[in-house]
């Protein structure tokens, strides 16, 4: 194998990668509080595989990571009590069997015990620690600044918490993120907390079909690139061989 057919690999690789990410988005546009994300490359300087003539060294193209947009998606109103979305940067805390996570999905709900939970049962944490609701003291009121009251008494507040470097989370699965870094997050007070309403996922689905359609073409070239560099390949082998 030559370099041509190294380097055209390499790229390949890469647009697989993009490619399963750019199916992940569009699987997610309706994914509440999603956000959508996009390949890292980044080219790899290497010594020259095999050759007599040409350039000193090779740059191959290698995956680098993920970038996430924390843009902010569209708010809907869904008029659901437990309902809620953050307006502006910042995060709610829940508490997991795997420790403390992050989320933007807001579609919480009350468990048979009456705490405030995510859809997969997780507590919500408030300032105080979980939010338990007495479904038999009225209704629920939730403030733009996170505290939740019935009948007139504040019985929890939820914060919404922010974070310095955004890089520092990693998807856990569920629409949940953990802190990476030793630095915990703060409180945000420039965020606001809206009740009856959920955060739409930030996928435009359009951009992320023509970006898809972009990855698929440039697969394709590779694949082009390589089979012209083997059938060269394999003609200078048959001429070598006649010469011979």
């Amino acid at each position: 194998m030559d370099n041509t057919m190294y380097l055209a690999l390499s790229r390949q690789m890469t647009l697989r990668r993009e490619m399963d990410i750019i199916a992940n988005n569009i699987a997610n546009a309706d994914t509440t509080g999603f956000k959508v994300e996009k390949a890292m490359v980044r080219t790899d300087p290497a010594d020259r595989a095999r050759m007599v003539d040409g350039p000193r060294s090779l740059k191959f193209v290698i995956d680098d990571g993920i970038i996430r947009d924390f843009t902010q998606g569209a708010l809907r109103r869904t008029g659901g009590a437990f309902d809620l979305a953050i307006e502006g940067q910042g995060f709610f805390k829940v508490e997991t069997d795997a420790g403390e996570r992050f989320t933007r999905d807001g579609r919480f709900t009350l468990g048979a015990d009456g705490r405030l939970t995510t859809q997969a049962g997780d507590a919500v944490l408030g300032a105080g620690g979980q939010i338990v609701v007495n479904p038999e003291e009225g209704e629920v009121s939730i403030s733009a600044d996170g505290v939740v009251s019935q009948n007139g008494e504040q019985i929890g507040k939820i914060d919404v918490f922010a974070f310095d470097d955004l890089s520092s989370l990693a998807k856990d699965g569920d629409n949940l993120l953990r802190n990476t870094s030793n630095i915990d997050p703060q409180v945000s007070n420039a965020a606001s907390v809206r009740q009856g309403m959920l955060e739409g996922s930030n996928v435009n689905p359009i951009m992320q079909i023509t970006r898809m359609i972009e990855v698929s073409r440039a697969y394709e070239s590779m694949v082009r690139t390589i089979e012209g560099s083997s059938e060269l390949s394999r003609r200078s082998v048959e001429r070598l061989g006649r010469v011979a």
